[in-house]
């Protein structure tokens, strides 16, 4: 797949089966996740990688932090199967870091702008992944969980696996139609 195909056909997969990324898969993601725009090179990103056992785990940190929010039984049934969306689960994290010249926000773009990567990276090599947040990458019971500092922001979970289905390529979008000369 060219770099043009690749942007204008990426799209999220949110059906998704085993087999998840192999190694060497996996290593493609990750390299192209670390070469994002990273004003100062901070390299501010974290990757967690629930895999097998790592999705019971998640699993198991959702429910608590659902059950310590008081939710009611079909929410916390709910947190326990997200995790088993994807036979992988990549938590991306910001880890911001006090700098002169780098505000925290731009080291979150430049963890988004990772996840982003990784997700055309999987779509390009015919795997398949869907970028999602939701109230648990903001959620203190899950980062304390995941063993992450006060001053970390998770960005999103990106699932990723092999598509369930041949998704048709949906309709090409003008961007035209967002832009604005001055």
């Amino acid at each position: 797949m060219d770099a043009k195909q690749l942007l204008l056909t990426r799209q999220s997969t949110p059906r998704l089966v085993a087999p998840a990324p192999n190694d060497e898969q996996l290593t493609f993601l990750l390299d192209a996740a670390a070469r994002v725009p990273d004003h100062g090179a901070l390299t501010p990103w974290e990757f967690i990688i629930a895999v097998d056992d790592g999705l019971a785990k998640l699993a198991d940190i959702f429910v608590a932090a659902a059950k310590a929010q008081g939710a009611d039984d079909a929410m916390i049934t709910k947190a326990g199967n997200m995790p088993y969306r994807a036979p992988m689960v990549i938590t991306v994290v910001a880890k911001t870091q006090q700098h002169d010249k780098v505000p925290a926000i731009e080291q979150h773009i430049a963890a988004g702008c990772a996840t982003m990567a990784m997700q055309q990276a999987a779509f390009a090599i015919g795997l398949g992944a869907v970028w999602r947040s939701g109230d648990f990458a903001f959620n203190t019971d899950v980062n304390n969980a995941l063993g992450l500092a006060a001053d970390d922001q998770i960005v999103g979970f990106l699932y990723v696996g092999t598509p369930a289905v041949v998704a048709p390529i949906k309709p090409l979008k003008s961007g035209q139609q967002f832009a604005r000369y001055l």
